[in-house]
C-alpha cells in the first residue's frame, strides 16, 4: 500500500525513482566535549594546524564552486565562494585563536566550538534567511574538522541512473556533487526552503523535498519514490495507476517550466499595458545572480541585517558602502530598494547592548532603534548616499508608525547628506519610501504619503499587527491570513492614498508572491510586487495575462466578502482560469 510522506516543497518538478539512503560520515561531527586541553607549550603547534586546515578548507571550497559553477552556473557557485569567505572570516580566525590560546583547547574543538557560537548566535534572530546562515558556519566547522582529522571528503557522484535520494540532510557540497542526469529527486528529514541544499537543487532542477522528518525511517533503500517539489508530497511505493499519474504530471510541470523560462526577459505588464514590476527580495549580494535569472526587474527589499550580525562590533562604514555598491552596480540601471537596519529586542546583536524587552515584537526595534541609536543609524545612511551613485537606490524605513518618526529619520538623512557633500562626495538622485507594515501607518497612509516618494506595503507584520496573532504561532494559522477582509481592506486604502499623493507603491510581504494575490492587488492599483526570486516568472506570467477591467471585476467582488477562505478560493478560481 502506497504510503504519503508530507514535507516542505523545496526546489520545484516531479520525480520517480528509487530510493538510495544515504547516511553522512558523521566522523567529521564528532569532537567531544571531554577532549583534554592542551598545554600552554601546545599551543603554537595546534595555530599552525588550524591554518593548516583553513587553507586547505578554503582551497576545497574554491574548488567545489568552480565545478558548480561550470555545472549549474555562478549563481549556484556564490553558495560555496561565500562559504570560502566566511572560512576565512577575520573574527572567526579570532574566535578560534581564542579558544586555543586563552581557553587551551585543542584545534579540533576550537573551531567546532567557535562555528558552533557563531551559529547560535545567528540563529536568535527569527528569520529563516539568518537561520541558514547558521547552517554554513555548522558546516565550516565540520569542514575543518575533517580537514584537522585527515578525513577525505565523502562523494555522491557515482549513484545510478533514477535515484531519488534520501537522506537525514545534506551538505551543500553533496548536493554539488550530485549529477542531476541520475539523481531524479532529493528527500531529507532535516532542512528548509531557503537552505543551500534547496538552492543548489533548484540550480541543479533536482526536485526536492525537506524537512519530513520521517523519511529516512519510512522509506527502504529500492521502494520506488515518487517527489512533488510544488506540493512538498512525497508518495512511497506507488501503484501502476498511481505511477501513471505521477508520470503525466510530470510531463505537465515540463511544459510549464518551459514556458515560464521564456518569461524571463519580458515586460511585466498587463494586456492593456498597465506597466506593474516583478521584483525580488534579497538578503545579501550574493542573491543578485538568483534576481536576474528568475527575470526580476529589480530588487523591492534589500534585507541588510546580514551585515551586522555574527560578529562583535558592528559594520564600519567601508564594509556598508561596499555592499550597497556592489548591489547597486550589478543591478543598474534596475531600481533597488534598501531597507534601513531592521533590528530589535527580539534579536540578539551583542555589541548593540540592547535590552531584553517582554514584548520585543512592539518594542524598540527598526526605526525606532535607529532614531534611538542614531550613530548607528548615520553610518548605515553614509554608506547608502555614498552608494547612490552607482545606481538606482532607494531607501525605505521599516516600521514607520508616526509621522514625527518619518520627519526625524528624513531630518538625519538630510543632515548625513549636507556633511557628505561637504567632504567632496557625490550624491546623486535616489528616493525616500517606508514600510507599511503597522496599522497606524496604513490608517494615516494619506499624512504619511506625503512626506515621501514611495510605499512598499510589508504584509508579513501587517498581518500579525492587525490581528494581534503571532505569524509564528502554527495555533493561529487561520488568524495569519494576508486575505482577511480586515487586511485587505488596509492594503486597498494605502494604496489609494499613495496613489492620490502621487506616489507609487509595491509590496515586499509574503503576499506579493502568492500567485492568487496577484489579479486582486492589480486590480486595487499595486505600482510593484516584490517576492522571493522563484515565485517570479510565475506571479510576472498573470500579471501579463491579466487585463485592469477584469482586475478590477476582482477587487470588487473580493472587497464584498466576509471571510478569509472564500477569498481565497474565489481568487484560486480565477487564477485556475487564466
Amino acid at each position: 500500500m502506497a504510503l504519503m510522506i508530507k514535507g516542505i516543497p523545496a526546489a520545484p518538478g516531479i520525480a520517480l525513482g528509487n530510493a538510495v539512503l544515504y547516511v553522512p560520515n558523521n566522523t567529521a561531527e564528532i569532537c567531544p566535549e571531554t577532549q583534554k586541553k592542551i598545554g600552554p607549550e601546545q599551543v603554537e603547534e595546534e595555530l599552525r594546524r588550524v591554518r593548516e586546515a583553513v587553507a586547505k578548507a578554503s582551497d576545497e571550497l574554491k574548488d567545489i564552486g568552480s565545478q558548480v559553477s561550470k555545472k549549474a552556473g555562478k549563481e549556484a557557485a556564490e553558495i560555496f565562494f561565500a562559504q570560502e569567505m566566511m572560512v576565512n572570516d577575520p573574527s572567526l580566525l579570532e574566535s578560534i585563536t581564542k579558544n586555543i590560546t586563552e581557553r587551551f583547547l585543542p584545534a579540533e574543538q576550537s573551531c567546532y566550538l567557535a562555528c558552533l557560537e557563531m551559529a547560535e548566535t545567528m540563529e536568535q534572530i527569527p528569520d529563516e534567511y539568518f537561520k541558514q546562515r547558521a547552517n554554513d558556519l555548522r558546516d565550516i566547522g565540520k569542514r575543518l574538522v575533517r580537514c584537522l582529522k585527515g578525513i577525505p571528503e565523502t562523494s555522491l557522484d557515482s549513484l545510478e541512473d533514477g535515484s531519488v535520494l534520501v537522506a537525514p540532510d545534506l551538505a551543500p557540497s553533496d548536493t554539488a556533487s550530485l549529477d542531476p542526469s541520475k539523481v531524479k529527486g532529493i528527500v531529507l528529514d532535516h532542512g528548509g526552503k531557503t537552505g543551500h541544499t534547496a538552492i543548489l537543487a533548484r540550480s541543479l532542477g533536482i526536485p526536492a523535498v525537506v524537512g519530513t522528518i520521517q523519511a529516512t525511517s519510512s522509506i527502504c533503500a529500492g521502494d520506488l519514490v515518487a517527489v512533488d517539489g510544488e506540493s512538498g508530497e512525497v508518495l512511497v511505493r506507488p501503484d501502476e495507476s498511481l505511477v501513471s499519474e505521477v508520470r503525466k504530471r510530470a510531463e505537465a510541470y515540463e511544459k510549464e517550466r518551459q514556458r515560464l523560462e521564456k518569461l524571463r526577459d519580458l515586460p511585466s505588464v498587463t494586456v492593456d499595458g498597465r506597466r506593474v514590476e516583478t521584483s525580488a527580495n534579497i538578503g545579501s549580494p550574493k542573491d543578485v545572480p538568483l534576481v536576474l535569472r528568475a527575470g526580476a526587474e529589480g530588487v523591492g527589499l534589500f534585507r541588510t541585517e546580514f551585515l551586522f550580525i555574527d560578529r562583535d562590533a558592528m559594520p564600519g562604514e567601508e564594509e556598508q558602502f561596499a555592499a550597497y555598491r556592489e548591489v547597486l552596480e550589478r543591478l543598474s540601471p534596475r531600481p533597488v530598494v534598501i531597507r534601513t537596519l531592521d533590528i530589535g529586542g527580539d534579536k540578539e546583536i551583542p555589541y548593540l547592548n540592547l535590552p531584553a524587552e517582554d514584548n520585543p515584537f512592539l518594542g524598540v526595534r527598526a526605526i525606532r532603534l535607529c532614531l534611538k541609536e542614531k550613530e548607528l543609524f548615520k553610518t548605515q545612511l553614509r554608506a547608502l548616499l555614498r552608494a547612490s551613485r552607482y545606481g538606482n537606490l532607494k531607501i525605505m524605513f521599516p516600521m514607520i508608525a508616526t509621522v514625527d518618526e518619518l520627519r526625524e529619520a528624513k531630518r538625519i538623512l538630510g543632515e548625513v547628506r549636507r556633511d557628505l557633500e561637504r567632504e567632496g562626495h557625490e550624491i546623486t538622485g535616489f528616493e525616500v519610501g517606508i514600510m507599511v507594515e503597522i496599522p497606524a501607518a496604513a490608517l494615516c497612509a494619506d499624512v504619511l504619503a506625503r512626506e515621501c516618494d514611495f510605499f512598499s506595503i510589508g504584509t508579513n507584520d501587517l498581518v500579525q499587527y492587525t490581528m494581534a496573532a503571532d505569524r509564528g504561532n502554527p495555533e493561529l494559522g487561520s488568524l495569519s491570513d494576508p486575505f482577511h477582509p480586515a487586511v485587505l481592506r488596509l492594503i486597498e486604502r494605502t494604496i489609494k492614498s499613495g496613489h492620490e499623493a502621487g506616489i507609487w507603491v509595491g509590496m515586499c510581504g509574503e503576499m506579493a508572491g502568492i500567485p492568487e494575490a496577484v489579479p486582486l492587488l492589480v486590480g486595487m492599483g499595486i505600482d510593484e510586487l516584490s517576492m522571493a526570486p522563484g515565485s517570479v516568472p510565475r506571479c510576472k506570467e498573470i500579471v501579463r495575462k491579466l487585463d485592469l477591467k477584469r482586475a478590477r471585476e476582482v477587487k470588487e467582488a473580493v472587497m464584498k466578502m466576509t471571510d478569509a477562505k472564500e477569498i481565497r478560493a474565489y481568487l484560486l478560481n480565477f487564477v485556475s482560469k487564466l
